[in-house]
């Protein structure tokens, strides 16, 4: 029995490593990883951007380097350039002993007093060491921003091995493999098994590749995994569904794409309604998800809460179960 699941499963690799489809299905983790890399800067980034002449001071270059981005040009006809351009830059140029602060005059006045008074502290040759004030940290160092990302890329990935199931059971429609089970010795039990181990391959993948790229690799990977899982099986579900009631690799990835429409409310309800709205969305399953990986992500979770999740989780996945099993059995004894 295991070595037919097995084998269907090797199958499945085979097929996948040569369709692009799957390939790109594949480097998705990949390339959401790197784009949150791109996109979520360091919570130590400053968004104030300095211009200043190149060598004209290197030590002030260098102090204010501390607090600010700062870009430097060949000459002050450059920076004027620079700061002339559409966004925020704001010029600090010499005028003999002195200095000038060079705006276009329709920069953020937060922007432009920061960047007086970081000169002025530079003239008065203050440090961050002559400061009085403590900084007390509550041990937050990653911004909510690429944790919020990181979160829907591996909720994302979770769906996409449902999305990759529909991929391969249309593939396997077209070689006309399905209905050959009724006549071999695999049971349409371990039919289903074996087609599901590629499923479940991609969001564990995918997960721990987000994770391991983006910073998050010493987050509780088994907590993480165990709420990932229990998610992957409803997508699954829905993947075998849409595998069986379609004939086109196409038609059965966009009548997938439907999941989206919950899963993008639970998780607009999570990030950005109050509390006393978030049963609204209790009966989808992703929520949950959502939720207990976010809680992993900001090292909050604990075991019992985390099972109590993925217990929610199942039960919900079990009347979805019940609802969409008997299509399945259909599809497979007309396919």
């Amino acid at each position: 029995m295991f070595k037919k699941i097995w084998a269907i499963f090797i199958r499945d690799l085979r097929i996948n490593t040569r369709e692009f489809i799957t390939i790109w299905l594949l480097a998705m983790p990949i390339i959401f990883a790197l784009a949150i890399n791109a996109l979520a800067p360091s919570i130590n980034d400053s968004t104030v951007r300095l211009a200043l002449v190149d060598g004209e001071n290197p030590v002030q270059e260098e102090y204010l380097e501390n607090f600010a981005r700062v870009s430097l040009f060949e000459n002050e006809e450059a920076v004027r350039e620079r700061v002339e351009k559409r966004d925020d830059y704001i010029g600090i140029l010499r005028d003999g002993d002195e200095y000038y602060i060079l705006t276009q005059g329709n920069e953020n006045q937060a922007i432009v007093d920061f960047a007086k008074t970081l000169q002025v502290l530079y003239t008065l040759g203050y440090d961050i060491e002559d400061s009085t004030a403590e900084i007390i940290e509550l041990g937050r160092n990653t911004p909510p921003f690429k944790k919020m990302l990181v979160n829907i890329s591996i909720l994302f990935g979770s769906i996409l091995g449902g999305m990759l199931i529909a991929i391969n059971i249309v593939e396997e429609k077209g070689d006309n493999t399905i209905s050959a089970i009724n006549v071999t010795t695999v049971s349409r039990m371990g039919f289903v098994l074996g087609k599901s181990m590629m499923g479940l391959l991609l969001p564990l993948y995918g997960s721990i590749t987000v994770l391991l790229i983006t910073g998050f690799g010493y987050v509780n990977i088994g907590q993480m995994l165990l709420v990932v899982l229990s998610a992957t099986m409803l997508s699954l579900l829905i993947g075998f569904v849409e595998g069986l009631a379609n004939d086109d690799m196409m038609t059965a990835v966009a009548s997938f794409k439907m999941i989206f429409f919950p899963v993008g409310g639970a998780v607009a309800v999570a990030e950005a309604v109050s509390d006393k709205w978030q049963w609204t969305v209790w009966w989808i399953p992703y929520y949950w998800t959502y939720k207990g990986t976010g809680e992993v992500l900001s090292e909050t979770a604990t075991w019992p809460r985390m099972l109590l999740y993925t217990g929610i989780i199942i039960a919900l996945c079990a009347v979805v179960f019940i609802v969409m099993i008997p299509r399945v059995r259909s599809g497979l004894e007309k396919s």
